[in-house]
């Protein structure tokens, strides 16, 4: 360990009291030349900020003066403490492997699209907004199966379906569709059987099994 001479004071006693010497200068002279165990015993190893904030300066000018007391200046076994903690910190840091580049795989539309009149072209349904639609289903050979435009003395009570588009309430070939409509757009959906009713079909409703559905819609309200 260094022997006191090695180190001269830059304050006296007076020196220390005078509200010249502040607290920050004081401590940067303790870090700067005691031990790391005199420092730790004194509850001063760390950042000079956070030391600074938790120590007065009564206990800086007290572990000044112990610093010369004691001789307990830096020495041969701080110089092994920090590299003992170099090379802990190193052995803990993990290099984390670059991550492999994977193509995002984009599934293809299993629908198709025909604009039968335009809409607004501003007003777009978006996923989670309320959507009021006509609408007209058909099979492939014209065969309607369901429809809620009525006509004659039922049309005055008929009211379009209501429901939140892109939230799963009605085929993916809807959801997705519709989001590409605008206010009062009319519109021909072709949908495949993945983005319908897909293997099992809708008995109840006489759509058989893997049928491509034909529907006539118009978005009429977007809320």
């Amino acid at each position: 360990m260094a022997s006191e001479t090695e180190v001269s004071r830059p304050w006296t006693d007076d020196e220390l009291k005078s509200d010249t010497t502040g607290k920050k200068a004081i401590a940067t002279f303790l870090q700067e030349h005691a031990s790391k165990k005199f420092l730790r015993g004194h509850k001063m190893l760390g950042s000079l900020k956070q030391v600074t904030k938790v120590c007065n300066k009564d206990q800086f000018v007290k572990a000044y003066k112990e610093l010369f007391e004691q001789k307990a200046f830096k020495g041969p076994d701080d110089e092994e403490e920090d590299l003992e903690e170099v090379t802990k910190k190193a052995a803990e840091i993990k290099i984390k492997p670059k991550p492999v580049h994977e193509e995002k795989v984009v599934e293809a539309p299993k629908y198709t699209k025909k604009v039968l009149k335009q809409g607004d072209k501003t007003t777009f349904a978006k996923k989670g907004d309320l959507v009021s639609v006509w609408y007209t289903g058909k099979l492939t050979d014209n065969t309607v199966f369901d429809t809620n435009i009525q006509s004659g003395k039922k049309k005055k009570t008929a009211t379009p379906l209501k429901f939140k588009v892109g939230t799963g309430k009605v085929i993916r070939g809807w959801d997705e569709g519709l989001q590409t409509m605008t206010l009062n757009e009319k519109a021909e959906l072709t949908i495949e059987p993945e983005w319908a009713y897909g293997r099992k079909g809708k008995p109840e409703a006489k759509i058989p099994p893997n049928a491509t559905l034909v529907f006539e819609v118009e978005l009429v309200g977007v809320d």
